[in-house]
C-alpha cells in the first residue's frame, strides 16, 4: 500500500497544461485524505506570489497551494526567474533575490543553486504525504539539457516518476509525445511511466487509433485524455490572456509594458460583466477609456521609456483632459511621480529620470525588495471598504509632508499608509498588488471612476471553483487507479 510518494508532471511543451494538471491532482489527492505539496524547483514567470514569511515565489504554486489547501511555502517554489532583459534575469532562491544574471551566468550557476533544490524538496517530502512536482517548458530542449534542474535533470537527482502531458489542441500531438520521449536518454525514458493528453473536443472514438499505436510504439500508457475545459478559471502564470468573455459598457484600458509584472491584477475586470477589458498591446493606440490603469513593472525606467516611445503618455494626458480616472499600480504607481532615481543602477545605468509629473511623488530604488501580504482598507470619497493584496517593489516613494494616504495596510506586525490620490480626484497610485480582488474594494474603485454598478465578481470563489472543476475534470477522465498501480510499482522496483 502506498503511503508516501512523489509524481513529475512534465510537458512536450509550454503551455501544455502542467501548472493546471498539477493543481487538479492536488485537489484531487486532498478529497482522498492526501496530505499534498506542489513543487516546482524553477520557475521562470513576473507574476508572482507573497508567501506568509516574506518571501516571492511563482504564483501558478500559490494557486497549486490553495488546491491542497495549505499556505504556499518558498519551498514550493525554491527558484524563480524574474526577466528584466531580453538576456537576463532577476535570481530569487528560497524567496530571497539573491543577484541579476544574464543567462551564460546563470547557466553556470545552476549546479550551485540545485543545493537549494533540493534542500526545499527534501522538506516538503518530510512533512507531507504526496508532492506533486511540475516542470518546465519541455524535458526536451537540446540546449538545456546540461545543468538541467527543472525537467529531467531534476527527475534524476530526486529519482521521481515523470507522466508528460500534451496539448491535443495546438495539433501534433502524437508526434509531440513521440517525439519528446525519443530525444530523453534512456533513463529519462525509463522514469515516464504514462502520458496525459489535455484539452481533446470532438469525439474520442476518432482518436482511439492513435491512443492504441502510442501506447505500442512507446510501451507507456496514456493515463488519460482530458476534454477542453471552456471558460476555466485559474490565474496565469506568466501569459497574457487577451480574451474576456461577455464585454460590458464600461471601458477599461491597461497598455502592455515589455516588462509587465502581476498582471493577474485585471482578472478581475476581465470576469466583470460590465466592463471592457482592455489589455493594449506595442504598436497600439490606446482607445477612448473610463479608467486608464498603468501596471506593474520589472523595469520600470525601460518601461516608462517604452510608454513614451509609443506616445501612450500624451493619449494619457488627453484621458485626463477630458476627466477619465487614471489608477497606477506598484510600478506604474512610481511612473506618476515627478522623478524616478536609481543611484545604484538596480534597473541599469544608474542615474535619475522625471516621471510623468501626474502625482508630487518621487521614487528612490533600493536593494532591498519589500515583501508583504497586507489586509487593510482603501478610503475614497468618504468611503472606507476592506483591501487585501501583497506589495512586492524595490522603490521606496516619498509623500508630501501632511497628506493623508487612502490606504491603511497591516502586514500582521505593523500598520502604515500607502497610495496617493491627485488634489482633483483623477488620479490614484498604490503600492498594493490585488487592489481590485476584493469586491468591495472593486466596486468602490469603479464607482470612482465612473461605474454605478455594484457586480465585481468574487475572485476567491472563482477561484475555488476552477480548482475544484479541474479536480472533477481528473476525477471522470483520469485512470487514477492505473497510475497508483503504476506509482507502486515505481516504489516496489526502488526497494529492490
Amino acid at each position: 500500500m502506498l503511503k508516501k510518494f512523489s509524481l513529475m508532471v512534465q510537458g512536450t511543451t509550454s503551455d501544455a497544461g502542467k501548472s493546471t494538471l498539477v493543481a487538479g491532482l492536488c485537489r484531487l489527492l486532498k478529497r482522498q485524505g492526501w496530505s499534498v505539496a506542489p513543487f516546482k524547483s524553477q520557475n521562470m514567470a513576473l507574476n508572482s506570489a507573497v508567501t506568509a514569511d516574506g518571501g516571492e515565489i511563482g504564483r501558478a504554486q500559490a494557486v497549486q497551494a490553495q488546491a491542497c489547501g495549505i499556505e504556499p511555502t518558498v519551498h514550493m517554489n525554491p527558484v524563480l526567474l524574474k526577466p528584466n532583459t531580453d538576456i537576463g534575469a532577476q535570481v530569487i532562491v528560497q524567496g530571497k533575490a539573491l543577484a541579476d544574471m544574464d543567462a551564460c551566468a546563470y547557466h553556470e550557476y545552476k549546479p550551485r543553486v540545485m543545493g537549494a533544490v533540493m534542500e526545499s524538496y527534501r522538506h516538503l517530502q518530510a512533512h507531507y504525504q504526496a508532492v506533486i512536482i511540475e516542470g518546465a517548458g519541455s524535458p526536451a530542449e537540446i540546449n538545456l539539457r546540461d545543468r538541467d534542474i527543472a525537467n529531467m535533470g531534476f527527475a534524476e537527482e530526486a529519482d521521481c516518476p515523470v507522466i508528460i502531458i500534451a496539448d491535443i489542441d495546438k495539433g501534433g500531438v502524437f508526434a509531440h509525445l513521440y517525439g519528446t520521449l525519443a530525444l530523453l536518454s534512456e533513463s529519462e525514458q525509463n522514469r515516464v511511466i504514462g502520458f496525459v493528453i489535455n484539452r481533446f473536443r470532438g469525439d474520442i472514438t476518432l482518436l482511439q487509433g492513435g491512443l492504441d499505436w502510442l501506447e505500442q510504439t512507446t510501451g507507456k500508457p496514456v493515463l488519460g485524455v482530458l476534454p477542453y475545459l471552456h471558460g476555466l478559471y485559474l490565474e496565469q502564470e506568466d501569459a497574457i490572456a487577451v480574451q474576456q468573455g461577455e464585454r460590458g459598457k464600461f471601458r477599461v484600458v491597461v497598455p502592455c509594458f515589455p516588462r509587465i509584472s502581476n498582471h493577474t491584477d485585471f482578472d478581475v475586470l476581465r470576469l466583470h460583466p460590465d466592463v471592457d477589458l482592455i489589455m493594449v498591446p506595442p504598436n497600439q493606440q490606446l482607445p477612448p477609456a473610463d479608467l486608464i490603469i498603468l501596471p506593474g513593472s520589472k523595469s520600470v525606467q525601460g518601461d516608462l521609456r517604452f510608454l513614451r516611445e509609443q506616445g501612450w503618455d500624451n493619449a494619457i494626458n488627453r484621458h485626463l483632459r477630458f476627466g477619465g480616472k487614471l489608477i497606477g499600480i506598484c510600478g506604474g504607481y512610481q511612473m506618476l511621480g515627478d522623478m524616478l532615481h536609481d543611484p545604484l543602477g538596480l534597473e541599469g545605468e544608474a542615474g535619475s529620470m522625471p516621471g510623468l509629473g501626474l502625482l508630487p511623488i518621487s521614487t528612490t530604488l533600493a536593494p532591498e525588495k519589500q515583501l508583504r501580504r497586507v489586509t487593510g482598507t482603501l478610503t475614497l470619497e468618504g468611503e472606507t471598504v476592506p483591501v487585501i493584496g501583497y506589495e512586492i517593489h524595490a522603490g521606496v516613494t516619498e509623500i508630501p509632508s501632511g497628506y493623508t494616504q487612502p490606504l491603511q495596510l497591516n502586514d500582521g506586525q505593523q500598520t502604515a499608509e500607502d497610495g496617493f490620490c491627485s488634489a482633483d480626484n483623477l488620479i490614484l497610485g498604490s503600492y498594493l498588488h490585488g487592489l481590485f480582488d476584493e469586491p468591495a474594494a472593486c466596486n468602490a474603485l469603479l464607482r470612482w471612476a465612473g461605474l454605478s454598478i455594484d457586480t465585481a465578481p468574487d475572485m476567491q470563489q472563482l477561484r475555488e471553483d476552477g480548482i475544484n472543476r479541474l479536480a472533477d475534470c481528473l476525477a471522470d477522465h483520469l485512470n487514477m487507479d492505473k497510475l497508483f498501480s503504476l506509482l507502486e510499482q515505481w516504489e516496489s522496483d526502488r526497494t529492490r
